[in-house]
This record gives structure tokens, sequence and C-alpha cells, in this order.
């Protein structure tokens, strides 16, 4: 008699309209579907949820539960709408073309809206921590949100993220790096939050652009920089920071794959 081996995620497809968004938001929840104890449950938030099945998050759940490596993750993947580049960015400072004037009223779907519906829908208490990850400008919107709200959230991950988010565009005579990157700035002005960790991934070939013709891509800068801001904090790279940085890595979903076994082993791993 040939058993079928039970499946380690289940997925689920939700449409949740939001009050604050005024609009449907389309949701792909994986759940860890071998955990019997909801309680050891962590919940990762992910931007850009409709590219996860180019990426092949489901499949690579199940590889890793299935080998024991990482802890369950009930992963809530959110599916962009058509306003992106308002929704996304950062929630108190729009960037110089206005771009991110909805990324206050997403955070606010986020806390008042998803995560009391996963909650519901789940019938959780609560979570054994919460994390957040996105990819390009996703990657920034998590970042702002995880950093401004940091009583939320214990880990963030920023593939390729739009670090360069300015308040002024950089052909302009007076734009300054230190002062003009909106996440850094945000980072500088902030307080040290020792709970909090950050992993970050870059490709050698995510662009081509090098605004300050030091011979590094503007990817691989913001996001260093930004590293060093953080290590100005009171964060180290033993075990409060991870840098991953693919030699041949684009700005694309397919990289992105490559790079999230190592996030969420990094985040989740069994013996973590």
């Amino acid at each position: 008699m040939k058993t079928e081996r039970t499946k380690a995620v289940f997925k689920e497809t939700i449409t949740l309209y939001s009050e604050t968004l005024d609009r449907q938001v389309l949701i792909d929840f994986y759940l860890p579907a071998l955990s019997p104890i909801p309680s050891t449950w962590s919940l990762l938030l992910i931007n850009d949820g409709q590219d996860m099945e180019t990426l092949g998050l489901e499949d690579l759940l199940e590889s890793l539960y299935t080998q024991d490596c990482i802890q369950p993750v009930l992963c809530a993947c959110i599916h962009a709408g058509s306003e992106r580049k308002l929704e996304y960015g950062t929630a108190n400072i729009p960037d110089y073309k206005g771009r991110g004037i909805k990324a206050k009223d997403y955070s606010k779907f986020i806390f008042e809206e998803l995560i009391p519906h996963a909650r519901l829908s789940y019938s959780l208490e609560g979570f054994k921590e919460k994390a957040f990850a996105g990819f390009s400008l996703g990657g920034l919107s998590a970042m702002d949100i995880v950093w401004n709200h940091p009583e939320e959230f214990s880990k963030v991950g920023v593939f390729s993220g739009s670090l360069w988010w300015r308040t002024k565009d950089k052909h302009d005579e007076a734009y300054c790096d230190e002062t003009d990157r909106i996440m850094h700035r945000q980072v500088k002005n902030g307080n040290y939050y020792p709970w909090l960790k950050f992993f970050f991934e870059c490709g050698a070939a995510d662009e081509e652009h090098d605004r300050n013709n030091n011979g590094i891509i503007d990817s691989i800068d913001d996001t260093l920089d930004l590293i060093q801001e953080l290590r100005y904090k009171g964060y180290n790279e033993t075990g409060d920071i991870c840098y991953l940085q693919i030699d041949d890595g684009k700005h694309d979903v397919a990289t992105w794959a490559r790079a999230m076994p190592s996030f969420l082993k990094w985040g989740w791993g069994s013996n973590t």
C-alpha cells in the first residue's frame, strides 16, 4: 500500500477589502501545515506577493520544512495594487516626486486590518515573533515599517532595496547622500532597538548606475551605507546584520529566489 506524504505547506488565497486603502487586497497565506501548535508560529509579511509563485516560495518552504531546516512561519504574501509606488515607500516622508504618499495608509492597513485578520482567521492569540520582507521598493517599504514600529517586529529582509529613495533629485545641485536619502536619515535620527535583526541582499548586476563614480553600483553603495548607519547605532554584523551579495545577481525575481533560502534559514533556522 502506497502512502502519500503529507504536505508541509498549505496555501490559502483570500481577498480582503481594505477600508484604509479603499481597495481589495489579494493575500496568499502559506501555513506550516505540520506544526500542531500555532503558538509557536512566527509571522512573516512579504510585499509584492504576486511574485511569490514565480519565486517558488511554496516549493521552497515545502523543502525547508521536510528537511527540518526552519521553524514554523506563517507567510502572508501581500499582492501589490495599481498604486504600488504610492503605497510603498517611506510613510513619514514622500520622495522628491511625491511617491509614497499612501505609505502611511499601507502601514495602517498592515496593523489594523491584515494582522488582526490573520489572527482571527487562524485562531491565533499572537505570534512568536513578526517580521517583514520585500524586494526593491517593497524592500524599502518593509524596512520603513519595521524601523518605525520596532515594538511590533524582530526582523526585516530587504532584497535589492530601493534605498536610494530621496527628498531631492540626484541631479539637483543641492543633493547630498548624507541628508537626502530618506531611510538613511531615519536610521541616523532614530533610536537603538536591540532586538531588531536585519537581512540585506544585493546583486552585483542589480543596476549600472554609479552616481558618485566610486566604481560601486548605487544599490550596493546605498545598502552598505545603511548598514554603516546601523553600526553607528550599535548593531553588529556578528548577530544583528546579515549581508548577502550575489556576484551574478540581478534585479529580478530569479535572483531573489536564490537568496530566499538564506534569508529563511537566517531568520528561522531550526537551530536559531
